[in-house]
């Protein structure tokens, strides 16, 4: 076996070996690996320094203020009130009877600047409203609210996991946050079709500490107060931050061609890292306004403080990716997928998916999967944009014990036996897995390049044996109620 890819194989495995097993911290264990990676290479010990060095700043360079500003903006979002008034127009405008549908909308726009396990904890008071005044199961209204801030969070800059796949791989921000627009609302929507079957399996309406889990208890309720709209900012407060600075790089990256005073501005303001600038300016000045500057500021600084090991990944994630590079690597492992008849978008789909299941961060398992199908990208072919896609659908999938959103999730909604937690977000999780990696794979086939028509297949298989489960336990459960 050549050295290079050997490299690869003991870097790769002594890199998850540390990450599972021991307490060395995911950032240490990518140098290490990458350090493994380069001498069997042949690197020579300065270049292999250099290289990772170079490749650390690079990325970060381009993406680390993107990150740092979208965190800030989360912050004013979790202040001001502006993703309840988001929550409170989207139920306005689904209509009476589409409160799940409200709330998953919610979701995909409200991920967008806020991380979306703060998201659903600042969120849930309004799915216990909701549920208590509409009689609608809390499980199917949180589920779809929480899948809907996953599925963005992953997806969708200027969260940092997409950022950071986008910066790994060089694929063009504005062009990238489309896609995964276009990928997000199909998966939420059509995620909602199993999610409603298991609210209304397991019914649950909030009464102060305990649960209401007959629907004939609940009309004997009274309804709870909800947040007042005048306490609220403005609509145009609250989605502006987010939407003005979509808009803007949007506009840059489609018609950013010309020599006019308007394409030069557009250019300016358009730029990814200006566009979310003027968003968290719009925030602050538009947002909090009423909250005190001592309180907001020590906010925003508690928000920045967790995004120091994020941006320290994602500067490793530019690391590895410089190191396989320059040790000449790539080519070779491309070549020994392409002859083993793989899909080759399915490689970082699988590799994030993976490391989901292992690890739980949906962020660094991204972001270690863009770094490891780097190499792979010019050589088989691929389509940036849907290799970038793939790394950030792959975590979406199997949350479960090892996750914290898992947890999160199952505490608000008193599910306590694990059984019930797997079925109702581990499987819809996995669910909205299926149906965002069939989505990208036939999305490739069509706009992108090096896809094969058995791609969609395969999540689709995946969906089909999950379906068939569910139908069996079904089945069982009647034969069993029955001999009962």
């Amino acid at each position: 076996m050549d050295g290079a890819i050997f490299g690869i194989i003991l870097g790769i495995t002594v890199m998850m070996l540390m990450i599972i097993k021991t307490r060395i911290p995911v950032a240490l264990a990518m140098v290490i690996s990458c350090l493994i990676m380069g001498l069997f290479a042949g690197m020579a010990p300065t270049d292999l320094v250099n290289a990772i060095k170079s490749g650390f700043g690079g990325v970060l360079g381009g993406i680390g203020l993107i990150i740092a500003f979208g965190v800030i903006m989360g912050a004013c979002f979790e202040k001001s009130g502006a993703a309840v008034r988001m929550a409170k127009t989207f139920v306005k405008l689904c209509g009476k009877g589409r409160e799940d549908l409200a709330l998953g909308f919610t979701g995909v726009l409200v991920a967008i600047p806020v991380f979306c396990d703060s998201a659903y904890v600042l969120l849930h008071s309004l799915v216990r409203a909701i549920s208590r005044n509409t009689g609608k199961s809390s499980v199917g209204l949180g589920v779809t609210l929480a899948l809907g801030l996953l599925i963005t969070h992953a997806l969708v800059p200027p969260t940092p996991g997409p950022v950071a796949v986008a910066g790994i791989l060089g694929v063009d921000l504005g062009i990238y946050m489309l896609w995964g627009l276009v990928v997000s609302i199909p998966m939420m929507l059509l995620s909602l079709i199993y999610i409603r079957k298991v609210g209304k399996e397991y019914y649950r309406v909030p009464n102060g500490e305990s649960w209401i889990t007959n629907q004939a208890d609940w009309a004997n309720l009274e309804n709870v107060q909800e947040a007042k709209d005048e306490e609220l900012p403005s609509n145009f407060l609250s989605f502006g931050p987010i939407l003005i600075p979509i808009i803007l790089i949007l506009a840059n990256t489609l018609i950013s061609d010309g020599n006019s005073v308007f394409h030069t501005v557009l250019e300016l303001i358009g730029n990814p890292v200006v566009a979310v600038g003027l968003g968290v300016l719009m925030a602050l000045y538009g947002l909090t306004t009423q909250i005190d500057r001592k309180e907001m500021i020590g906010s925003m600084d508690d928000a920045l403080s967790t995004t120091g090991l994020i941006l320290v990944v994602t500067g490793c994630g530019g690391a590895m990716g410089a190191v396989l590079k320059a040790s000449g690597a790539g080519p070779q492992v491309a070549e020994a997928i392409a002859s083993s008849g793989i899909p080759p978008l399915l490689v970082p789909l699988a590799i994030a998916s993976m490391l989901r299941m292992i690890q739980g961060s949906a962020t660094a398992s991204m972001m270690v999967a863009a770094t490891m199908t780097l190499p792979l990208v010019e050589a088989l072919g691929l389509d940036p944009v849907f290799v970038a896609l793939a790394c950030a659908v792959g975590p979406v999938g199997f949350s479960h014990v090892n996750d914290s959103y898992f947890h999160i999730i199952s505490r608000t909604l008193g599910i306590t036996e694990l059984s019930d937690q797997l079925k109702i977000w581990t499987l819809t999780s996995t669910i909205a897995w299926a149906i965002g990696a069939s989505l990208i794979m036939t999305l490739n086939l069509v706009f992108g390049k090096g896809g094969t028509m058995i791609d969609p297949l395969i999540p689709l298989a995946v969906l089909g044996v999950i379906v068939l489960w569910m139908k069996q336990r079904e089945t069982k459960t009647a034969v069993k109620t029955a001999i009962s």
